[in-house]
């Protein structure tokens, strides 16, 4: 069962996620994950360029100086979704996770974690861990109309009317280290960035993205001094509305370092 509660406002969604004033509602409580999701050790699959792998507990945050995103508190992006919310949140043995499971002929959903105040502009790091379940068939973020992913991060910023997102992808098809969908204007700056590409299906990987780094690469041309804007909170999306196909993702551990 699926709780909608009185809409909390954050700033929403630019360039796909995250502009505007707009509602959030919850999701349903935790649940038993199905076996053939059972979580497992994170893996040496190969990051994109740039992008860091862990272990284990190697390039965890520290205890302090971090900040949390529990999946408890996570919240469907009600402007930048359809009716239906396919987001539930899981527990294994191991950890809670939100499990985006699309199935067509849903309109996309994006669930969102607004970023408390005294982090926003404190932030460093992001290390999360993601796994594919089932990947949309044939989809490609760089193609027109066959955008689907079976895991996507938005992380977003705002510096006065500008909205930037990165979006992080586990693509069904392109290879790790692509960047496409380049968007730019006046109010908007967007890259799509391929961290994760194929199989192994049902294995958990880890991340960990210095997102000042990552910001001066794409919006500031690699300039190490340039200043980083307020960070307003991170995205997730599984999707397969385009190709029509059945996707989905898991989600959980996002960490921030300060």
């Amino acid at each position: 069962m699926r709780v909608r509660a009185s809409g909390k406002k954050w700033g929403g969604i630019a360039a796909g996620v995250l502009a505007g004033c707009l509602s959030m509602s919850s999701v349903a409580p935790s649940a038993t994950a199905a076996p053939a999701a059972a979580a497992t050790e994170p893996t040496d699959a190969t990051p994109a360029p740039g992008v860091e792998s862990a272990k284990g507990k190697e390039g965890q945050a520290k205890k302090s100086g971090v900040v949390r995103a529990p999946v408890e508190k996570w919240r469907l992006i009600e402007s930048e979704s359809g009716p239906v919310n396919y987001y539930s949140l899981l527990r294994d043995s191991e950890r809670s996770f939100i499990r985006g499971a699309y199935q067509p002929p849903h309109k996309k959903a994006v669930f969102g974690f607004e970023m408390p105040d005294s982090g926003k502009d404190k932030v460093k790091r992001l290390e999360w861990n993601w796994r594919a379940i089932k990947l949309p068939h044939q989809a490609d973020e760089c193609s027109p109309k066959k955008g689907d992913s079976p895991a996507v991060l938005y992380v977003t910023w705002k510096r006065m009317l500008k909205w930037y997102s990165l979006k992080f992808v586990w693509s069904a098809t392109r290879p790790p280290g692509t960047i496409c969908d380049r968007r730019r204007n006046p109010f908007v700056a967007q890259d799509t960035v391929v961290l994760r590409s194929g199989g192994p299906l049902g294995v958990w990987q880890h991340e960990s993205v210095d997102l000042s780094q990552a910001f001066r690469k794409h919006f500031e041309d690699g300039d190490p001094h340039a200043d980083i804007p307020s960070l307003i909170g991170i995205a997730v999306m599984t999707d397969g509305d385009q190709t029509k196909t059945e996707s989905t993702g898991d989600y959980a551990d996002f960490v921030f370092s300060l």
